[in-house]
Order: C-alpha cells, then sequence, then structure tokens
C-alpha cells in the first residue's frame, strides 16, 4: 500500500513539473513571437545596396527611377526614428534578387507603393478616399496627390512642424494660389511671420478629407470656416479684432439667407454673397490694405456690383461695416436708431395704458348703471 502511494505520489509530481516545463516554454515561445524584432539586420541588409550612391533603373518610358537612399536622410525622417524596416513598407520584396518592377512610368510606380501608408494609416487612408484629389485620380487624373506627393517617401517629416511647411507643401501643386497666399493677410502672418494663430491651407479645405472650393456645400458654408476664428473672442481679443465682424454678417440679409439655406438645403448652391465673395479666397487684405477689395469706396463699389450691377457711387455709404452704430461710428444712425428704440415702445405703451384706461372705465360705468339726472 505505501508502495503504492509512493508511486502515484511520484506521477503526480512528474505530471506537474511537465505541465510546468510546458507553461514555461509556451510563454517562452510567446515572449519570443510577441517581442519587437531588431529590424537593424534587415535595413542594413537593404542598405548595402540602396546606399549606393546614384543607384538607378531605367523605365520603359525612358525615365530614371532613383533608387538609392540616403541613410541620414531616412534615419532623421519621422519612420526611421520610429525604427521601422524597410520591408514594413516593401512587403513585396522578400528575395534577392527582387523580382522586376512592373511600372512603365515614375508615376505609375508611385501609384502603386503609396498604399503602403494604409498599413499604419488606415483611419487617414479613408479620409482621402472622399477628398478632391482620390476624386481626380478615380477619373483617370494620375497626376493628383497621393500621400507621398505630400509627405514624402523614405524622408518623411512632421507636417506642421513648422506650421509653414503645410501651405509650402500645397504649393508644389498649387504654385499660383500659394502665391496669392503668402502675400495675403493670413499667408504673410504664418510664413513671413511665423504667426501660429493663422489658418493654413488645411484650416480651410480639410486635411485628408480635402474639399474642392467649387462645390456647392463648401461655398455655403465657408462663413462657418471663418467662424473658427472670428467668432472666438478669446482669439479676436489678441489682434484687436471684433467678433461682432462675423455676427453682423449672420444678422444681415446676406447672412440670414445664407443661414436659411444651410438649413434648408445644405446641398444647393445659393446666390448670395458669402464672406470670400467679398473679401477674397486667398489673396485676403486687412481692410484698410489699398489692395483690399473692400479697401476704399471705390474698391467697395467694384465689389458690390458683383452682384448689384445697377449700383450707383452712393451704394456703398449705406453699409456700416461690420460694425454696430456708436457714438463714435456712425453717430447719426446710432442715435436715430436710439430715437426709434426709445420712441416706438414708448408710443405703444402709452396705446396700451390708454386703451386699458379706457376698458376700465366703461366697465366701471356699466356696472354702476345708468345716470339719472
Amino acid at each position: 500500500m505505501r508502495i503504492r502511494h509512493l508511486v502515484l505520489a511520484a506521477s503526480a509530481t512528474g505530471l506537474v513539473a511537465i505541465g510546468l516545463l510546458f507553461v514555461a516554454n509556451a510563454a517562452s515561445a510567446r515572449s519570443v513571437q510577441f517581442s519587437p524584432q531588431p529590424q537593424n539586420a534587415d535595413n542594413e541588409a537593404c542598405l548595402a545596396c540602396h546606399a549606393t550612391p546614384d543607384m538607378r533603373t531605367q523605365l520603359p518610358s525612358g525615365e530614371e527611377l532613383f533608387l538609392t537612399v540616403d541613410r541620414g536622410v531616412f534615419e532623421g525622417s519621422v519612420h526611421g526614428k520610429a525604427g521601422l524596416a524597410c520591408t514594413q513598407c516593401h512587403t513585396d520584396i522578400q528575395d534577392f534578387p527582387h523580382d522586376p518592377i512592373t511600372a512603365s512610368t515614375r508615376r505609375e510606380f508611385t501609384l502603386q507603393l503609396y498604399t503602403a501608408c494604409a498599413r499604419c494609416h488606415q483611419d487617414k487612408y479613408d479620409a482621402t478616399l472622399d477628398s478632391v484629389h482620390q476624386k481626380a485620380l478615380a477619373g483617370g487624373n494620375n497626376e493628383a496627390a497621393v500621400c507621398t506627393d505630400c509627405h514624402g517617401a523614405h524622408d518623411a517629416q512632421p507636417p506642421d512642424q513648422p506650421r509653414s511647411r503645410i501651405p509650402q507643401t500645397c504649393e508644389r501643386c498649387h504654385s499660383e494660389i500659394y502665391n496669392l497666399y503668402k502675400d495675403s493677410v493670413h499667408g504673410s502672418a504664418l510664413i513671413g511671420e511665423g504667426n501660429p494663430d493663422v489658418p493654413s491651407c488645411v484650416d480651410c479645405h480639410g486635411v485628408h478629407n480635402i474639399e474642392g472650393p467649387l462645390t456647392g456645400p463648401f461655398r455655403l458654408f465657408s462663413p462657418q470656416i471663418c467662424a473658427k476664428c472670428h467668432a472666438n473672442a478669446e482669439l479676436m481679443s489678441q489682434y484687436n479684432i471684433n467678433t461682432n465682424v462675423f455676427n453682423s454678417y449672420v444678422s444681415d440679409f446676406h447672412g440670414t439667407t445664407v443661414v436659411l439655406f444651410e438649413k434648408i438645403a445644405p446641398d444647393q448652391e445659393t446666390n448670395k454673397p458669402v464672406c470670400i465673395d467679398c473679401h477674397g479666397v486667398h489673396d485676403i487684405r486687412r481692410p484698410d490694405d489699398p489692395a483690399s477689395t473692400v479697401g476704399s469706396k471705390e474698391k467697395l463699389l467694384a465689389t458690390c456690383r458683383k452682384c448689384h450691377p445697377g449700383a450707383d457711387a452712393n451704394f456703398p455709404t449705406a453699409w456700416l461695416g461690420h460694425y454696430a452704430p456708436s457714438p463714435q461710428k456712425a453717430p447719426l444712425v446710432y442715435f436715430v436708431d436710439l430715437f426709434y428704440k426709445l420712441f416706438i415702445p414708448g408710443v405703444l405703451g402709452f396705446m396700451v395704458v390708454f386703451v386699458a384706461a379706457d376698458a376700465g372705465r366703461r366697465i366701471l360705468n356699466r356696472r354702476r348703471g345708468p345716470r339719472h339726472e
């Protein structure tokens, strides 16, 4: 009986030992599987060839495709600093020699590779699918911007450090618009002074889901874009700009109609002016700038005539600007407005008191009955 107990104890001990050994092996296997893999060896294997200066190949189009990767540039990029391996983007390259390049042109080569960005940046990639760039690409325009056109490939850097990098990136395709923007009140402050508070391209057009300015909803809702800054009292106070600039537009005839369109027919174009119709788009100037579209009575008249072709020389004088009348600004309008604000309620109030007193007197007389003399 004693021997039987010893045998059972030894068997149990053996099973526990085997189980512990299995668990240890499994844990070890898991630690190897999920630990970050050293990528230096992989990159060194790639750079052994691709760090060779002036490495290139010729494509069927006759264009030369440069294959050299500058080690310092890559290691200084956001991907190099994060320790990414070449093969994390170039997943189709497994063997050496590599499979032949199938692209006929350099642009075709770019279009074959840029979708690799989606592996890490899926949300950003999905957002681009609704952008004007992707729609142009789907429509057959192979020159429409893709990820690497804006962010680069082996030299990717933070896109907004400094913020002036944003419009300079857009300049690669939109140079004429950039030239207008850099001389505007916004662009000169950002590019010339490094002011972080002024809008760049992406603040108005979006980042990855970029909207085109010719679409109905973009123009209709453009006052809301301006409101991001011009209705921000804290931000505007730093530059001595009154937020009434925006509020006065919303409350006047033009702005009220636009707001109604936003609520009732958001997908339809409006024929009422929005901010950009008067102040410009990329070339917005300070209102006291002689080059501004509202910088003088003559300039303002020319701007008004875009919608009011029959406007005479006195037409702009009816516009008081975006500021409410005050004793200092438009005092005549202010005091006339104040007079009517007091006069009309006074007249109406007097009439209410008069009617109420008359009605009360008539009721009192009826209760007393007819008077006998």
